[in-house]
Order: structure tokens, then sequence, then C-alpha cells
């Protein structure tokens, strides 16, 4: 009988039907020498995901893990059968096995996250990609060091080539590549004022019952922001004048990593 090929679709579909495998395991780059702001970002987000949800999960670092991505982004997990990259295909696969966040929204509200998330995704990760490698500075003195600290000379440098002219390509279609550093701070304390607007008098983003996938996006990149030294400290200067923001992260790491800011 011939192999039967299956869409993602049908597949996140039967997959629901079958147990978690535990623990999950989740693929990065070395967080201490290699590991970039973006991608540290979205991979804190999935981590953050999955401990709100309450599965449990293995980080295994790989020097070649955007290599070894389905999509060519981090992180991805395994699990089981199925292998899943990118925060929101890891949301939504979670959620066909019965640990959606979000599901007792309002239809109203979830359209309202998915903005957010929209949001966060359209200018945090656009400005962090831009600052990591488009502003020289950083580009000269984290990103080319950390992207090929990994590998021998002279793939180093033509990876870091590599990298450098898909993020740029990517930049340049959504209109980010010609922006100068002010308009990118611009709309990142934009994007931050829409944020601090919505948690404004709440735990979390929508409501105080408990966290979803717009304050596990949020708290990656933040947390990041705020923890990833940089020649240019604008960036986390910008995430520190909003402390209901800061405040979001410092619950969030609290509850869910068991960090306090005494350890």
């Amino acid at each position: 009988m011939p192999d039967v090929l299956l869409s993602d679709t049908v597949a996140m579909e039967i997959g629901a039907q079958e147990p978690w495998p535990q623990p999950i395991k989740l693929y990065q780059p070395y967080e201490v020498e290699q590991i970039l702001l973006p991608d540290n970002a979205n991979c804190l987000a999935v981590q953050a995901y999955l401990k709100m949800c309450g599965l449990e999960f293995q980080i295994e670092p790989r020097s070649n893990a955007e290599y070894m991505s389905p999509s060519g982004r981090v992180p991805f997990i395994k699990c089981g059968a199925f292998v899943v990259a990118d925060f929101d295909p890891i949301v939504n696969m979670v959620s066909t096995r019965g640990s959606s966040l979000s599901g007792n929204l309002e239809p109203t509200d979830k359209a309202d996250m998915r903005a957010y998330i929209s949001l966060v995704n359209n200018v945090l990760v656009n400005a962090e990609q831009y600052v990591c490698w488009v502003d020289p500075a950083t580009l000269n003195s984290v990103t080319k060091p950390r992207h090929g600290s990994v590998y021998p000379w002279p793939l180093n440098h033509l990876l870091n080539w590599q990298k450098r002219n898909q993020i740029v390509k990517k930049l340049s279609v959504l209109g980010w590549y010609n922006k100068t550093l002010d308009e990118v701070f611009g709309e990142v304390k934009n994007c931050c004022t829409a944020l601090a607007e919505r948690l404004e008098g709440k735990t979390y983003f929508f409501g105080d019952d408990g966290p979803n996938e717009l304050d596990a996006l949020a708290f990656g990149h933040i947390f990041t922001i705020l923890t990833t030294p940089l020649p240019n400290n604008s960036l986390a200067n910008i995430v520190k004048s909003y402390p209901i923001l800061v405040d979001l992260c410092k619950r969030i790491e609290a509850r869910y990593f068991q960090r306090t800011e005494d350890d």
C-alpha cells in the first residue's frame, strides 16, 4: 500500500487525538555564545508559553538549530512524530491538543489578541532584526562575532553574509531597511505605548485570571530587550520607560521561571 501524504492540518488533527509525548524537545542556538536578540526573544516566548500551559520540555541547544528547523527559523519543537517551528505554529499545535490559553476569550477579545500579536511581530521583531543586522555598531561588534562563533573560518564569514542578505531583503520588502535608527526607535515606542495601554489596570493583557499567548510573546521580546547588552541601549531604555511592561516581565519571570530580582 503506498504511503499517504497528509496535509499539516490533517496531521495536526490526528496528533490532537494522541497524548502529549513527554518531555517535548525544544531546539535553539547556544544561549551564551551564539544566539542573537531576535532568536533569543522568540525562544524565550515559546518557553514561556509552554510553561504557562504546564507542559514539560527539554531545551536542546544546537549550533546548527536554524538549519535543522523545517522553516529555517528558531525555536522548533519535536513532539512525537511532529516537528513544528516558530511561535504561532507551536501555539496552534498546542491548542489542538487542548492546552489553549485563550479558548475562553470572547470572539472580540480573540481578534484583539491576534492584532496585538501581529503588532509585536511587525514592530518588535523587525526592530530587533534591524538593530542586529543593519545598525553598523551592533552588526560589527555583536552580531557577526556571535552568529559566526560556532563555525570555522571562512565559513563563519560566508554564513554571516548570507544571513545578513536574507534579513536585508526581508526588511526591504517590509519597508524597514531604509528607516533611520530614530525612526525604528519611534516605531518601538509606539508599539510599547499600545501594549502599555492595553495592559493598564490588569495583571495580564486580557484580565487577571491568567496569561495567554500575547503575554508569552510580549514577555519573550521585552525581557530579552531589557537583558541583552548592545552598543546602543536605546531599545532597552525605551522599554524601561514603560514600568507597566517591565512589571509584567517580572511577574511572568517569577511565576513561571522561578526567578526573582535577587537570583
